[in-house]
């Protein structure tokens, strides 16, 4: 998922680290500011000059074409914040966090929100770890003139000490949504001039996470958020079928996100089904021991099988459907996926054709139910040939460059 694409950006980014000014100096409201609703505290990672940016960008343009439309549009520098913000989980209050790029310069800005993927490792979040190859690409985007958030999510950065819900519609989109808002008032705070333009894209986890909060955005807050387009990139969407998918497949190389999923959901509340009945003997003990944010999906993959006859119960495998056992499963799994809907928004799904870990499948029906709801502003945009981790930095080149056309 990481091979290639991370060893090339890791050589490119380890000048980019060279070059950069680091100021890891905490920042508050003067006193005469007034108190921030969401935001609580904002504090320097760097601060870039355009020329440097320019220059990396265009070394990688050999590796991923499309940088050069990117680079073509640089026109900044750049300043990376880590931020903290309020929000709540469950109807509590939660502190969470996030990597906010802002441009240097003048101007109005529209706002990117980039959701990432799956990640296990309390280490590398966004706000823990703003040097990993990705984030810093990303950050990169904001020299063209877009602020470039990227959330946390819940059990992550400032909020590790709780159980990340992975794949919880709920929760991820209040907390994201919060972000969002703290971003406003960080804006406000450091005089960054925005146009109330938003943009949205994610891969993976984060394509999910951009459709669940795309339809939020539209049917909630579309009085707060000017939503101009959503680009969801390789998205489980539908649990479901993601869930039969791996159930039914002779090889499933990430068990890891089966494991994942239903701890999550164990630990949301959401199900009764005891783990001893969806995961064979050898691994239903593990489930709960995995995910405290020390280890990568591939050292957990490593501890599972990629067998899904010996990882699941027999049962699990060939009753799903009927066992009243799975009852509840079956409902989380329901009520956190989503369907295509009459959307007003200009929106492309990306994804690539040889994905095996969520299969192309899920995208081409999602932008079928979206126009059989009489949308046609959904594209589907087929990634030719590349697998699940190849797709990464292509989609991703595709979202920005779109964005970038529309906020000319």
């Amino acid at each position: 998922m990481k091979s290639r694409t991370k060893y090339y950006l890791f050589a490119i980014f380890t000048v980019f680290l060279l070059f950069t000014f680091s100021g890891c100096h905490l920042l508050f409201p003067e006193d005469d500011e007034p108190e921030p609703e969401y935001l609580i505290s904002y504090e320097m990672v760097r601060s870039v000059g355009l020329d440097f940016i320019k220059s990396l960008l265009n070394n990688q343009t050999d590796q991923y074409p499309g940088i050069s439309v990117i680079n073509d549009q640089v026109k900044n520098g750049i300043i990376v914040y880590k931020i903290t913000y309020k929000t709540t989980f469950q109807g509590d209050p939660v502190v969470a966090s996030g990597l906010v790029s802002v441009p240097t310069g003048e101007g109005q800005f529209p706002v990117m929100s980039y959701q990432n993927g799956t990640n296990t490792l309390h280490r590398n979040a966004p706000s823990a770890n703003p040097n990993y190859e990705l984030y810093l690409l990303l950050e990169a985007v904001a020299a063209t003139g877009m602020i470039v958030s990227i959330p946390d999510y819940l059990g992550f950065g400032a909020s590790e000490h709780m159980f990340h819900p992975y794949l919880h519609k709920e929760s991820t989109v209040q907390s994201v949504i919060d972000m969002l808002r703290a971003l406003k008032e960080l804006a406000e705070m450091r005089n960054i001039s925005t146009n109330g333009d938003l943009y949205l894209t994610g891969y993976s986890q984060g394509g999910w996470a951009t459709m669940q909060l795309h339809k939020a955005i539209e049917s909630d807050y579309s009085d707060e958020f000017n939503l101009q387009a959503s680009v969801p990139c390789a998205g489980p969407h539908d649990l479901t079928y993601i869930n039969d998918h791996i159930r039914n497949s002779e090889t499933y190389p990430m068990p890891y996100f089966a494991a994942y999923l239903f701890n999550s959901f164990i630990n949301l509340g959401a199900i009764n089904t005891p783990v001893e009945d969806v995961f064979s003997t050898d691994y239903a003990s593990l489930v709960s021991t995995l995910f405290d944010g020390s280890s990568s999906g591939q050292e957990i993959n490593d501890l599972l099988t990629p067998f899904p006859g010996e990882l699941f119960t027999e049962n699990y495998r060939q009753n799903y459907a009927s066992d009243p056992i799975f009852t509840s499963l079956k409902s989380a799994l329901g009520e956190n996926s989503i369907k295509g809907w009459k959307t007003s928004v200009p929106t492309r799904v990306v994804h690539g054709t040889n994905d095996q870990l969520v299969p192309f499948q899920v995208s081409e029906n999602i932008v079928q139910e979206f126009h059989e709801a009489g949308s046609g502003e959904v594209t589907l945009i087929p990634l030719a040939g590349l697998d699940h981790g190849e797709g990464i930095i292509p989609a991703g080149l595709l979202a920005v460059q779109w964005f970038l056309e529309l906020s000319e």
